[in-house]
């Protein structure tokens, strides 16, 4: 394995073959898609952490979705990556969205779990909430965020059954920088969705019954728009698919990066 530190950003990249490139979501790191991989032993496997999140530093007051993109074309540059297959978690799946609209050429595939085109107009309110409660509470406002959102973002199965699951999202909510978290919400609360229509990309959509914020409704209408998408959703799970459900998740993955390598 090779860690990369590129203009700030921790990059990890092991194994070879044809190039996956992963982008977590907000409250995310690197580690989300630790669980994932049995799914990569074929591929070259890119983890990024992005500016701010987990073992990278950089500048995130006034980020936007187009700063991520630059970022995540940054890599490519650098790593020597003209097309990829991309895979996504939650806010990722923005970026991804954007990147495939934006730079076809360099996403031959999507991945995207926990789905979203962009917020709906009304979880942006709460966003811009979260951001100032963040911001002005420090590492106590993100402790109370972090303890309000394992009860909302995963499964009441996850929570009763699979308490290491609980305890990783929790962590990975709490080890955020209070300041990069607030900045990314704002940034959230702002972003509209990439022409997803014209998004010609092979994707797949996989969310669970569970997810409030990537709905089976929201994503049925995401999958009606893009012209070729198909969408999985997964029982008895919420928002964080990769943690929750590591198993389905490596198998949705394994045969969807092998059909379209």
């Amino acid at each position: 394995m090779s860690l990369h530190l590129i203009e700030g950003m921790a990059v990890e990249d092991t194994g070879k073959g044809q190039a996956v490139v992963c982008v977590h979501g907000l409250g995310g790191t690197s580690n989300t898609w630790s669980s994932l991989l049995p799914a990569f032993q074929s591929f070259r496997l890119i983890r990024i952490d992005l500016p701010g999140c987990g073992r990278s530093v950089g500048h995130t007051q006034g980020i936007t979705v187009q700063d991520l993109q630059n970022c995540l074309k940054l890599v490519c540059a650098t790593l020597s990556i003209e097309s990829a297959q991309w895979i996504g978690h939650s806010m990722g799946t923005i970026v991804c969205q954007h990147l495939a609209q934006s730079v076809p050429a360099l996403v031959k595939s999507m991945l995207l779990f926990g789905p979203i085109a962009s917020p709906s107009e009304a979880a942006r309110e709460p966003l811009l909430a979260r951001s100032q409660k963040v911001r002005t509470g420090g590492l106590a406002g993100m402790q109370e965020v972090a303890d309000a959102l394992v009860q909302t973002a995963i499964s009441q199965h996850t929570r009763d059954h699979n308490p290491a699951a609980y305890a990783f999202v929790r962590e990975s909510l709490m080890r955020q920088s209070p300041e990069s978290y607030a900045d990314y919400c704002l940034a959230l609360s702002q972003v509209r969705s990439a022409d997803i229509e014209l998004i010609q990309t092979p994707s797949l959509l996989v969310t669970g019954d569970e997810d409030r914020v990537a709905t089976v409704e929201a994503v049925d209408l995401m999958c009606r728009r893009m012209p070729n998408a198909h969408r999985l959703v997964l029982n008895r799970c919420g928002h964080w698919t990769p943690i929750e459900k590591p198993h389905e998740c490596i198998r949705a993955a394994r045969e969807f990066l092998k059909r379209h390598a």
